[in-house]
């Protein structure tokens, strides 16, 4: 292949993906993939950590609990402020829920349905703003936006649902959802973004990109 032609395919494939901003490349099935992998490791793990602040909070004030739950909420601020594609931040946040179970963890299939609850919060929060703003701001909103999907499955789902508690609890409850979402997942996974991005693992991103141009 000549050079001239090398340098048209390229241009012209640079062209494509600048008509469909929004449409999957490979790349990014592949990214999501991985980024799922790996939040699904982190899951297991902050399972034994976060779980034990878990049961210490929540022993100290009953709802209190949900201050430990960020974590769990991140991998759909991750996968939406790294890939940018509707979608993205449901599916990185299911795929690390399915690991998370698929290791082992006290929940089971339940844990999939969360990371769905979880996931369909953030990405609404990206599809607010048309997968167009990715600041700290928002990633803070759809952190927020993936704990109001867990208090709302936790509220009518699984063996002891959350609505057959007193209200006093729930209100307690979704508050510390919110900032822990807020704050673990969204803030955090900002942080985790940016410094990937450094190492330059993401600069096949827009997310690495910017960094570039900032600095």
């Amino acid at each position: 292949m000549s050079t001239s032609t090398s340098a048209s395919a390229s241009e012209e494939a640079s062209t494509t993906a600048s008509a469909h901003p929004l449409r999957w490349r490979v790349v990014d099935i592949v990214v999501a993939a991985v980024l799922g992998v790996a939040i699904g490791l982190l899951f297991w793990g902050w399972n034994i950590v976060g779980g034990a602040w878990f049961g210490a909070a929540d022993a100290l004030t009953p709802g209190l609990g949900g201050i430990a739950v960020g974590i769990w909420l991140i991998g759909g601020v991750i996968g939406g402020l790294v890939i940018r594609k509707p979608g993205a931040a449901f599916v990185v946040e299911v795929v690390a829920a399915i690991v998370s179970m698929l290791i082992g963890n006290v929940w089971g299939v339940g844990t999939v349905v969360s990371g769905v609850a979880q996931g369909l919060g953030a990405e609404l929060v990206f599809a607010l703003f048309f997968y167009r703003r990715f600041g700290i701001a928002v990633a803070m909103l759809a952190g927020i936006g993936a704990a109001i999907g867990a208090w709302v499955w936790e509220l009518f789902g699984g063996s002891s649902p959350n609505i057959l508690k007193s209200v006093e609890f729930n209100a307690i409850y979704l508050t510390t959802l919110v900032i822990s979402g807020a704050l673990l997942a969204g803030v955090v996974g900002w942080l985790l973004v940016r410094a990937l991005a450094v190492t330059g693992a993401l600069n096949r991103f827009a997310a690495g990109r910017e960094l570039v141009r900032e600095v």
